[in-house]
């Protein structure tokens, strides 16, 4: 199969490489999925994750991405729920190769149905950033109807599914990003919409929920508005950014079946849209990868037509 591999943690996205390498076998409650869709999350070449196994042994060349969307082929021995052919999305496991080829390996679990009248680019667009936010607003930040709550990068591929998932569940939103993000995030939801390079973040005032996806001293300005029993979330590592009288969550998000199909039902419906900001095919990635130009949204490797 084709895949895309890295191999030098220090080159960056400039070290990788289209190569062919051996199709995945399914193990034991596995599947093999071919990969129509794959999304890649830019920061994915700095974990460790993406370097080494679970016991800390170099694992590469190894396969990045770890969202997608594609149709069973091959079922492992004790896998139940699910069938070849079935149309499909999901998350792979952190430490083994991942999405940006034309077949994975990944555990039946980690799967949820992806119906005939969703593309297979909004579905590999959805596992990372809408359980980011589900789990984000709901798990970890216990949102309720009548917050007001600060979205960090709202018109992203995160920042635009927390507003709208925020809005839909009765709270106030303050988005945040550039000034020229500010017609999106409004159009995502955003009630109101802070330029961080050219407005003050306080003016905003207290506020029930700070979803985190920036860290470093706009983490630490945010945390300082959190109201008494409010909560800071955070998906970029732990840091000095901890309420004076709130509760401060760093979590990394994890698969969910049930949470995933909440998602999808409302991009089906109209409820929800995803932000994606550019669809190349596996033979383009490379290059689309190691551009210099600022992308706002997700980006998606269409991998099968």
């Amino acid at each position: 199969m084709k895949a895309i591999v890295v191999t030098d943690q220090a080159a960056g996205k400039a070290g990788m490489k289209l190569v062919e390498r051996p199709d995945p076998v399914p193990a034991i409650n596995e599947v093999v999925v071919q990969v129509y869709a794959s999304g890649f999350v830019g920061t994915e070449l700095a974990w460790p994750s993406t370097w080494t196994d679970r016991v800390s042994r170099n694992r590469t060349p190894s396969i990045p991405g770890h969202e997608f969307a594609g149709v069973v082929t091959a079922l492992g021995y004790g896998t139940t729920g699910l069938s070849v052919g079935q149309r499909v999305l999901g998350i792979t496991d952190w430490y083994r190769d991942g999405t940006l080829a034309e077949h994975v390996a990944v555990e039946g679990r980690n799967l949820a149905s992806l119906p005939g009248d969703v593309d297979f680019a909004v579905g590999a667009s959805l596992p990372i950033s809408g359980l980011t936010a589900w789990q984000g607003l709901f798990d970890h930040g216990r949102l309720r109807a009548g917050q007001t709550i600060l979205a960090h990068g709202a018109a992203g591929a995160v920042g635009s599914i927390v507003t709208q998932l925020a809005r839909e569940f009765g709270a106030y939103v303050v988005g945040t990003g550039r000034a020229a993000d500010r017609q999106a995030a409004l159009d995502f939801g955003a009630n109101e919409f802070v330029d961080l390079d050219n407005e003050v973040l306080e003016n905003v005032g207290g506020v029930d929920l700070v979803f985190d996806l920036i860290g470093g001293e706009i983490g630490k300005r945010s945390a300082r508005l959190v109201r008494t029993g409010g909560t800071l979330v955070s998906v970029v590592g732990p840091s000095e950014a901890r309420p004076t009288d709130g509760l401060a969550v760093d979590f990394v998000v994890e698969s969910d079946r049930a949470q995933l199909g909440e998602i999808v039902q409302r991009v089906r419906d109209g409820r929800l849209r995803t932000h994606i900001a550019r669809v190349v095919p596996l033979e383009n990635a490379v290059a689309a990868f190691t551009r210099t130009e600022r992308i706002n949204g997700k980006t998606v490797i269409r991998i099968r037509s």
